[in-house]
């Protein structure tokens, strides 16, 4: 059975609050008393746990990182910056998902009532912002990974969307292809919106066909346009999945990648490697999009002031057979 703290103190012959303040170092004890109650600490094995020290002392040293799921392709990479950079900052991380819907809101905001952690790193889950703006106002600090175009009040970490879409159709363009289909993700994201804006400012198009970031969509896309006849030249798929999607649906249909059809994904996932062939994307600084929100909440939480727009990181072209 575990040692608690109301153990120690019927040990001790003190209070709870006593044992309590020699825990956290308070000056409040004599030093005979203080030195009793560690002896029967010791004595006993009590651990006290890290939330209750931080909590008497102000301040947790903890975490909090909320992602809408794990499997999302590119959230361990994220998950690993932030780990990194709270890790070597002496801090621990407390991890939420967002699997169970509005029971896993319901117990990550009795996470945040209880006070055991400092500030919060977020990958959006769907429908959370307002919650999570009345939190920011309430006082806990927050940084937002990929604000997906909403802008919120508080700090955030994001790519250049945009441009990564006009550098996906200037490679195109300048390959010679003329006639690209864009296969998006959901609409309602703002990288979405920006992916396909700086495509088209680049290689205008109005073969675009709405997405949801999964390889059966970008499949079914390439399905559909080749069974009804329309041709295309080359495909700007919105991530690396759906682009696989494109990917398995030409080689089905007996299309050549790249001599019939180039194909160009977003985010640069490990996986696009070794796609067959290997995928020509938009690489996404995935981890270092979370050390820089992680490094953001840290600096926050040691008094500095945060920027007032969002910080920028550049997306980047790689080059590999699939558009050379």
């Amino acid at each position: 059975m575990r040692v608690t703290i109301a153990d120690v103190a019927r040990e001790a012959g003190v209070s709870k609050t006593t044992v309590s303040r020699v825990i956290n170092l308070k000056g409040e004890v004599d030093g005979s008393t203080a030195a009793r109650v560690r002896e029967v600490i010791a004595d006993l094995g009590y651990v006290p746990s890290s939330g209750a020290v931080g909590l008497a002392r102000g301040s947790s040293r903890t975490v909090g990182m909320l992602v809408p799921s794990l499997t999302w392709p590119w959230m361990g990479e994220v998950l690993q910056g932030v780990v990194d950079t709270v890790e070597a900052a002496d801090y621990g991380l407390l991890l939420f998902t967002c699997n169970r819907g509005a029971e896993s809101v319901e117990r990550f905001t009795t996470q945040v009532s209880a006070r055991a952690f400092d500030g919060l790193v977020v990958v959006e889950p769907e429908n959370t912002l307002d919650q999570l703006t009345a939190l920011h106002r309430s006082g806990l600090p927050i940084v937002l990974i990929d604000d997906r175009g909403h802008h919120p009040e508080f700090p955030s970490v994001v790519t250049t969307n945009h441009e990564g879409g006009a550098c996906a159709a200037r490679h195109l363009r300048d390959a010679g292809r003329t006639r690209p289909l864009v296969v998006t993700g959901p609409k309602h994201f703002g990288c979405v919106r920006d992916r396909l804006a700086g495509f088209r400012s680049v290689l205008p198009t109005d073969l675009v066909v709405d997405g949801d970031f999964t390889e059966r969509r970008g499949r079914l896309a390439v399905e559909e346009l080749l069974a009804s006849g329309v041709e295309f030249d080359s495909v700007f798929a919105h991530n690396d999945i759906s682009a696989a999607g494109v990917l398995r649906a030409l080689r089905a249909a007996g299309r050549r990648v790249p001599d019939d059809i180039a194909v160009v994904g977003f985010d640069d996932i490990p996986m696009a490697e070794h796609t067959e062939p290997p995928l020509t994307t938009v690489h996404q600084p995935t981890r270092q999009m979370g050390e820089a929100a992680a490094r953001l909440l840290l600096s926050h939480l040691g008094g500095t002031a945060v920027p007032d727009g969002p910080v920028v990181l550049p997306t980047e072209l790689v080059v590999r057979r699939s558009a050379p």
